[in-house]
């Protein structure tokens, strides 16, 4: 994230109805989430003001409120370097309008379509009105987000075509892949024009994984919600579930043993380390370089049976509840994984060495794929994309919670923005969280593992935040007597999938698959 000043309220939210209406206690510490409501006149002129200062946007969402409070009701949550900005806004149910922020932060585009799929809300100002998430799966006058939703006598029949952009001359032409891959991957469609081999545009189209996780999420309860959070996107479910944890013990008033709080993070870091071990390996072999890929696949098998031999899962899937953890290790599992880790140390780092020699692969990722990054402050980049692209963003940096203020994280940056940058970020990022690996296995405290909570009385909101390995994960939750109401995940390829779009231009069509897995972007984490 590039620098910005310290913010100020009063030019941040020039509403003088937006105060600070509380201060959470998040993580074990302090994180000033300042939070307010505003006219939509303000709506976008607060959106520019943090932008102005740096800022960026987090997560955008909506809810029904029809009932309550006479409209419906938009979120959105920015980034500062203070802390978290969230702003709400009613909208009258009559026009189901508010003013679009995709001219100041160009991931709202997508997250604003897919608010008016999910509630039926639209934004204004802006010319790509298209479904996003809709596919067919409900007519387009049914809303699945609105109370009154009944999900009963769709028909599916309805909105079969979808109007990809035309092309930009008749010399291009076009070609269509997906949304089914000759790889085991998810689907997504990309749409190419090309001028001979030369990518003039690419258009994507996802939302094939829609779930509703939002709609399946209401009516749980809170360990209902933390099984479907842990699998809400499968390569991030610590992630995701940690997130969804802090949401529920900021409502609940939650003490995490600091025993707990160590292990969750071991978790998050084994999860980073198996998925940039898989992400090295897939790269060097879309660059034809096999032998970097079973290398490296090697390895990440290796982990992952470690996971299911001493946490008891290979994903770590349930490992983190709202509380604690569900898994303890006794000190042969630390001596084995310290063991495991320092094996695993001196693998990865001969085959960076055999990677960095290799002419023929560093022919293929140099100059390739390049966000330079101006671009990248544009977009808002983020996780391993933004600091390959010199965005020096890290939750675990900026804003360490237990028991990384403990830990001082090393941040893993680079400037080339390009497919080369993404790898060395990913090798950094390797040896340091197998350094915070051994100095978490070293220092873990003693105590129990799980605090029972306390939910006879649970209602509120809370929010969740944490460091995945692709980004930052975010979840804003609601809770009324123990049962989730409400919620709103954000994953970090929401903002990364577009700028992918940009990424490939003026590189080739057989070069996207090297670009697109150097970013290995979520598509059941955008289309929820």
């Amino acid at each position: 994230m590039p620098h910005c000043s310290s913010m100020d309220r009063d030019t941040i939210m020039p509403n003088p109805s937006l105060r600070v209406l509380a201060t959470f206690r998040h993580w074990g510490t302090t994180l000033p989430v300042w939070s307010g409501r505003l006219h939509k006149d303000y709506w976008p002129l607060a959106a520019q003001n943090i932008r102005a200062q740096g800022g960026r946007l987090l997560a955008l969402w909506g809810e029904d409120r029809r009932t309550t409070e006479a409209g419906y009701l938009v979120h959105a949550a920015f980034l500062s370097e203070t802390g978290i900005v969230r702003t709400e806004m009613i909208v009258d149910p009559t026009t189901a309008a508010y003013p679009s922020l995709a001219a100041i932060f160009p991931g709202a585009l997508r997250m604003e379509r897919a608010l008016y799929d999910l509630l039926g809300i639209r934004a204004t100002g802006v010319n790509d009105t298209r479904p996003w998430l809709r596919h067919a799966a409900w007519p387009a006058d049914q809303f699945p987000l609105r109370t009154d939703f009944s999900g009963e006598g769709l028909d599916i029949a309805a909105d079969r075509d979808y109007t990809f952009l035309p092309a930009s001359s008749p010399d291009t032409h076009e070609i269509p892949v997906g949304p089914i891959h000759a790889g085991i991957i998810e689907p997504g469609h990309f749409r190419f024009q090309v001028l001979g081999e030369e990518i003039l545009r690419l258009e994507e189209r996802f939302g094939y994984t829609h779930k509703g996780v939002e709609r399946l999420f209401q009516g749980l309860d809170v360990a209902g919600g933390a099984r479907l959070a842990g699998r809400i996107s499968g390569d991030s479910t610590v992630a995701y579930a940690w997130s969804y944890a802090q949401a529920v013990e900021q409502i609940t008033s939650t003490q995490v043993p600091e025993r707990a709080q160590w292990l969750r993070a071991l978790c998050l870091e084994r999860e980073r380390l198996a998925n940039h071990l898989g992400d090295l390996g897939a790269i060097g072999n879309d660059a034809g370089l096999a032998f970097a890929l079973t290398q490296f696949q090697a390895l990440k098998e290796d982990l992952l049976r470690e996971n299911q031999h001493y946490f008891g899962h290979r994903y770590l899937m349930d490992r983190v509840l709202p509380g604690g953890v569900a898994f303890d290790l006794t000190a042969a599992a630390i001596a084995a994984l310290q063991g495991g880790g320092r094996t695993l140390k001196t693998a990865v780092r001969r085959l960076q060495e055999i990677l960095a020699e290799h002419g023929g692969l560093r022919d293929r990722v140099v100059q390739l794929g390049i966000i330079p990054p101006e671009r990248a402050a544009h977009l808002g980049l983020m996780g391993v994309a933004g600091r390959a692209s010199g965005q020096a963003w890290d939750l675990r940096v900026q804003f360490p919670h237990p028991p990384y203020d403990q830990l001082q994280v090393q941040m893993a940056t680079a400037t080339g923005g390009d497919v080369a940058a993404r790898m060395a970020v990913r090798f950094q990022e390797i040896f340091e969280s197998l350094r915070l690996q051994e100095e978490m296995l070293r220092k873990l405290p003693d105590g129990n593992i799980y605090h029972p909570l306390d939910l006879q009385d649970a209602v509120g909101e809370g929010i969740g935040w944490v460091e995945g390995w692709r980004g930052e994960i975010f979840f804003w939750l609601r809770i009324e007597h123990g049962q989730v109401r409400r919620c709103h995940p954000q994953d970090p390829s929401w903002t990364l999938w577009p700028a992918l779009e940009e990424v490939v231009l003026r590189d080739i069509v057989a070069d996207f698959p090297l670009i697109n897995k150097s970013f290995n972007l979520s598509y059941s984490g955008h289309d929820l």
